[in-house]
């Protein structure tokens, strides 16, 4: 009887469950376009941060660099005066750890062995400064924060970079960075925001080989290619493979083993920062405490810190989406649940004399109310049904048109030269200030959809609510009332 019984009045009321189940729907579609639109700008963000510290890290640990003016931070070169001023072809190497100071290799097995942590592994950031040229006596010296090329001749000018202290000289200074990778760990660490796109990665069994992984836009600098070598500090490596950027800047532009670089430092079992893969992403900040307590005078970086770092429409999106979008969003659904209670309250006034008459036929209140509860909820949930659809719909438009946003790095304080495990891309590094284009998409989740369906079971019992209430207080007087 029930069913029998909502069925036909849904068939005969379909203009107002109709207009019940469209406020709903409108919520609804609502709740599932912000809600897919935030994944989407979290998702857009989450690709920024991994171009600075690498696929599936979740903090850095690292240990703040010496102060700027120390000796230890000034490289120096020295080159041999030609007595019989012919001059002659020299150079020179300056191996430096870059960004931070190093930390023993045991903190990596102190680091992963925390609870809430998933895997952890090192790596050493290198700058190398390479002098070439003919010099007769004189000498070259090389300040802080060396680089740039053709610095010319002896006379000129003092460089910011370095200068040449009497004889004359025509050289040249070439700056790049070398990063050395754990490569028994493969999925953890900067090399993971790049992908091959020539040759290989390394091998696990390539701990300590004289093999390097080039950066793309420095291979095409430097016309390197697979299978070419190069020479830092007068080791010879081959270059097995390309890798380019999969946004942003690249961490480094020569990837080597880590045993390779820790000996061209002179820096034996010495990292500069070690990447954290937590268990779970909710315990990110207890697992941060925890590094914290046990390696102290280290500094723990999580992605939402750097996440504060990154300026541009991407952000100001996000927060928009985060505030203004949820609020919106709450304030919508609630106004639709409450006008889904007044007209369903509305419908079932305008019922006085059906209800009055089941009643003096001996239907008891709870039967009549527990009959209009379930007509809103079919209706809150045919609202639903429209509500997901107009979602869908919503989210497939704006994935469809994709639009552009732009990230920029670097707009507050980083963690130090470097950024983000001390490479540059991240705060503060070389490349601070770069903008980034991000395509948005919206992605809809089996979590949207869940929430939209209880939204609208939620709805139909509020609204139900309402004419249960209405329908719980007729009398069956009221239907001789109206008659009358």
């Amino acid at each position: 009887m029930f069913f029998t019984y909502l069925r036909r009045e849904l068939r005969r009321r379909r203009k107002a469950a109709l207009v019940v189940a469209s406020g709903l729907a409108l919520g609804i579609a609502l709740v599932i376009v912000v809600s897919s639109v935030s994944a989407g700008m979290g998702r857009a963000q989450d690709k920024v941060l991994q171009s600075l510290y690498g696929l599936g890290t979740d903090m850095t640990v690292t240990k703040a660099a010496a102060p700027a003016g120390s000796d230890a931070q000034r490289p120096r070169f020295r080159f041999d005066a030609q007595d019989d001023g012919s001059g002659g072809e020299q150079s020179s190497d300056r191996v430096m750890v870059r960004g931070f100071q190093t930390l023993a290799g045991s903190t990596v097995g102190r680091v992963g062995a925390q609870s809430g942590v998933a895997d952890a592994v090192g790596g050493l950031s290198l700058q190398v400064v390479k002098v070439s040229g003919a010099f007769t006596r004189g000498r070259f010296e090389q300040g802080e924060g060396g680089g740039g090329q053709g610095f010319g001749r002896a006379g000129a000018q003092p460089s910011p970079q370095g200068r040449v202290e009497g004889g004359g000289a025509d050289f040249d200074v070439n700056n790049y960075s070398v990063y050395g990778t754990d490569v028994t760990k493969p999925g953890l660490g900067p090399l993971t925001s790049s992908k091959i796109t020539s040759g290989r990665s390394f091998t696990r069994s390539e701990t300590d080989a004289r093999v390097a992984v080039a950066d793309a836009a420095y291979a095409k600098e430097k016309k390197l290619k697979t299978g070419s070598t190069v020479t830092v500090k007068g080791t010879r490596f081959k270059v097995v493979g390309i890798a380019t950027a999969d946004s942003g800047d690249a961490a480094a532009d020569l990837y080597v083993p880590l045993k390779q670089a820790q000996t061209l430092a002179g820096a034996k079992d010495k990292v500069t920062t070690i990447y954290v893969k937590a268990t779970d992403s909710q315990r990110i900040g207890s697992v941060k405490s925890e590094i914290q307590k046990d390696v102290p005078g280290t500094t723990v970086t999580t992605s939402a810190d750097l996440a504060g770092t990154v300026s541009g429409s991407l952000s100001t999106a996000s927060s928009l989406a985060a505030g203004v979008g949820k609020w919106l969003s709450i304030v919508v659904l609630a106004a639709a649940f409450l006008v889904a209670g007044l007209l369903t309250s509305s419908a079932v006034s305008r019922r006085v004399r059906e209800f009055g008459t089941l009643k003096a036929l001996g239907w008891k209140s709870g039967r009549v109310t527990r009959q209009v509860v379930g007509e809103a909820v079919v209706n809150g949930l045919v609202g639903g049904a429209l509500g997901i659809a107009l979602g869908l719909a919503g989210a497939y438009a704006v994935t469809a048109v994709s639009p552009t946003l732009q990230a920029q790095l670097g707009g507050g304080g980083g963690a130090g030269r470097g950024g983000f495990g001390g490479f540059r891309g991240g705060p503060g590094g070389e490349a601070a200030g770069k903008t980034l284009d991000v395509a948005l998409t919206a992605p809809v989740s089996l979590t949207a959809i869940a929430l939209a369906v209880a939204l609208a079971v939620t709805g139909g019992l509020v609204a139900g609510a309402f004419g249960g209430w209405r329908a719980s207080r007729l009398r069956p007087a009221d239907a001789l009332r109206r008659v009358e």
